[in-house]
């Protein structure tokens, strides 16, 4: 009787570190990753601030290599984008980040009704087909915590 009882406790015992390991996977794949993060820009006056806020990011970790940053751009925000009237620090900022695997999605709703493609835009941009939002919420279900400055 008593090697029963040690063995029900044992089972007992492994039933619930499995169940334990289950929960704990599960809350992994749901909770969001600190080192993969979406901005979401759609203001034209918040253009510098939110490069800004993605420069302090990068510094902030210790680099690009301990973050992946998606920028996701439309509405009104997506004019600062515009190669031909893009501001040099706009372009620099954008070509230095591009070059460090900041993510940049233009909306392709705007680019519909702002009548652009991909060569009007800084190099660098993907369109986002189905909508920036849309992109957004992919990113989302892909783990990327989610920022809008």
């Amino acid at each position: 009787m008593h090697r029963r009882n040690l063995f029900m406790g044992l089972a007992a015992g492994i039933g619930a570190m499995l169940a334990s390991a289950t929960r704990s996977r599960a809350a992994q794949a749901a909770s969001p990753d600190a080192s993969k993060v979406v901005y979401h820009l759609a203001d034209l006056d918040k253009v510098n601030f939110v490069l800004g806020n993605i420069k302090n990011h990068y510094e902030g970790v210790g680099g690009p290599s301990h973050v992946k940053i998606a920028l996701v751009v439309h509405g009104p925000a997506l004019k600062a984008f515009q190669a031909a009237a893009a501001n040099p620090i706009v372009k620099k900022d954008v070509s230095q980040f591009h070059g460090e695997g900041l993510e940049l999605n233009a909306c392709g709703n705007t680019m519909k009704a702002q009548k652009l493609t991909l060569n009007d835009l800084l190099p660098g941009f993907v369109a986002a087909e189905q909508g920036g939002v849309v992109r957004i919420a992919e990113l989302q279900a892909q783990g990327y915590l989610y920022l809008r400055p």
